[in-house]
């Protein structure tokens, strides 16, 4: 099969297209890639300035979406079952194995396009918002970075559970992206927490999803109400 693999760690440069073996591993299923999506880590894959660090050479590709072509009895999936997954590598090729446990069933009304993108961004807002911030309806949502990824899929979810959302970007144009995402308002990184506060009346936000971190996370923390979360 055909695969993208990064062969020195010295960048996406490094990325080289050729010919390798298909994927094989018992109680694995076999996934038909269609579209796989492209995520920060796979940058930092590149350099070597992940937290995980395979040897070179090895396949790039977190998340994927395709159709089955193999699953193991009793996962719950059968050959032609349209999926999304979550490898952790191996996505950028033709056909990829991954655990029965990270291979999710793709719904015939979401494109594989769409589909490549939903493990990485919207599972991990999912566990951040829900799981751990307990979002409920009518709280304000702020999210940094909301032109990205993690941002708009922040926006779409918080929106979905019946959240305002106040989206902090860097330029005019991100935060045109940020409301089409579904974002109530969008405010410049500079200076966003005086905006913030104007916004809320002074109380502040029940939620902050904070990709950036770095200087913005001290205000961050200023623009939260009493008894809210940060993640």
């Amino acid at each position: 099969m055909r695969a993208a693999r990064v062969t020195r760690l010295d960048g996406p440069a490094a990325i080289e297209v050729g010919d390798v073996p298909e994927p094989t591993g018992e109680g694995l299923v076999v996934v038909d890639v269609v579209a796989a999506g492209v995520t920060f880590p796979d940058t930092l894959l590149t350099r070597g300035q992940y937290q995980i660090k395979p040897p070179p050479p090895f396949i790039l590709g977190c998340e994927v979406a395709g159709v089955v072509r193999a699953a193991p009895a009793g996962s719950g999936l059968a050959e032609g079952d349209r999926v999304a997954a979550f490898p952790g590598f191996g996505g950028f090729a033709e056909t990829v194995a991954a655990e029965p446990n990270v291979v999710f069933p793709l719904p015939g009304t979401v494109s594989f396009e769409a589909g490549a993108a939903l493990p990485m961004n919207y599972l991990t807002v999912h566990f951040g918002l829900v799981r751990r911030g307990g979002l409920h309806p009518g709280e304000t949502v702020l999210v940094h970075g909301a032109a990205g990824g993690i941002g708009t899929a922040a926006i779409q979810l918080a929106k979905a559970y019946g959240a305002t959302v106040i989206a902090v970007v860097s330029t005019e144009e991100k935060a045109a992206v940020a409301r089409a995402a579904g974002a109530d308002d969008a405010v410049l990184a500079d200076g966003f927490l005086p905006a913030v506060k104007e916004r809320t009346g002074g109380r502040g936000v029940d939620i902050v999803v904070d990709p950036v971190g770095g200087d913005r996370f001290t205000d961050s923390l200023r623009s939260l109400a009493p008894r809210a979360a940060c993640w």
